[in-house]
């Protein structure tokens, strides 16, 4: 393996495997030794990653991995897979917020469709509980442009301020790149059929 690869690759403490950062999940020990999730990455210490699904870091915390990773007893929260769903769910938030705020993101099934006719969306971000009708219609205007389906009504209307918000659109550019990582992210954590730990 390259130095760029080793730089651009984690191991998950669980299935061993080097994986692209992207799709794991950072944690770190604190002074304290309590393991505490890095959803940003920032946080100083050394790194023990898990691959970013549900099961993944269940089996970590079943089989002490954190332990073993961190050559010491760490403690864990009894919520900590709650609590990484949840950190994972703001982070997506506060993305779209972003993109609202800079102008590069539009609420509503009209706006929406109106920037995909205009070749303006680059991501669509549709919520799980939307009706299937307005869903459709909406996959069916995208024509190759990607939906990201993981999150629910209330919780992309925090983005815009309001109760509800089914259709998103966010222009191409960096925020998109980054909703679309950790939007994959979250859907690691969250159950099939538009059902998930907080519903």
């Amino acid at each position: 393996m390259t130095v760029e690869a080793e730089a651009t690759t984690r191991r998950c403490v669980v299935c061993g495997n080097a994986m692209a950062r992207e799709s794991l999940i950072r944690f770190v020990v604190d002074p304290e030794d309590r393991l505490t999730p890095d959803i940003l990455e920032e946080l100083p210490g050394r790194g023990h990653w898990v691959c970013a699904r549900r099961e993944s870091l269940e089996t970590a915390i079943r089989r002490n991995c954190f332990n073993r990773s961190a050559r010491k007893n760490v403690s864990v929260a009894p919520d900590l897979v709650a609590r990484v769903e949840a950190l994972l769910t703001k982070r997506c938030i506060d993305l779209i917020a972003l993109a609202r705020r800079a102008g590069q993101a539009v609420a509503g099934f009209e706006k929406v469709r109106s920037w995909l006719l205009e070749g303006r969306a680059g991501l669509v971000v549709a919520a799980a509980d939307g009706a299937d009708g307005s869903r459709d219609k909406i996959a069916a205007a995208a024509r190759g442009c990607p939906v990201l389906d993981v999150m629910s009504a209330a919780e992309l209307a925090v983005a815009f301020g309001r109760a509800r918000a089914v259709h998103v659109a966010l222009r191409g550019g960096g925020l998109m790149e980054r909703l679309l990582t950790d939007g994959e992210r979250l859907r690691g954590f969250r159950t099939p059929a538009g059902q998930w730990s907080g519903a």
